[in-house]
């Protein structure tokens, strides 16, 4: 599996369509593109968040409701490409089981970006999906260009 954060959300300019873009941690900066729907743009957009909202958002109600069970989001991990749609699990901790829960990347991403559980793409997806960015080659972790 390839480490991976959000490195933003954005709106491709010719399909006029949100999309996620994951950029590995370490090693070559591929990122893989995930094209979502405005709403699901809207959810990773949103700062997330904490105690002290009326109406908390799905993901904050989701990890609010994980807390309260006393489950721990572990990963999440991009897991595969089939006809053009993504696929994600959220693996989950409660007790001594690890339990894999199928999800929508977009989903996924914005649980993750709550709990603070790392993002993974698998091996595979991100060798034939990953594509690199213009303006990122060249460019060392921690060092600015001037």
């Amino acid at each position: 599996m390839v480490e991976v954060r959000l490195r933003a959300v954005r709106v491709d300019l010719q399909s006029n369509t949100p999309v996620l873009l994951l950029q590995e941690s370490e090693g070559l900066g591929r990122t893989l593109p995930i094209f979502i729907g405005a709403p699901e743009a809207t959810a990773n957009r949103l700062r997330p968040a904490r105690h002290g909202h009326a109406r908390p958002m799905t993901h904050d109600l989701i990890r609010d409701l994980l807390d309260a069970l006393g489950a721990d989001v572990v990963r999440v991990v991009i897991t595969e490409l089939k006809t053009a749609t993504y696929f994600a699990e959220i693996v989950l901790r409660h007790g001594d089981r690890e339990v894999p829960v199928s999800s929508r990347p977009s989903d996924a991403v914005a649980v993750a970006v709550r709990t603070g559980a790392p993002l993974f793409v698998a091996d595979d997806l991100m060798e034939n999906e990953g594509i690199m960015l213009a303006g990122r080659r060249g460019r060392r972790r921690g060092r600015r260009r001037r």
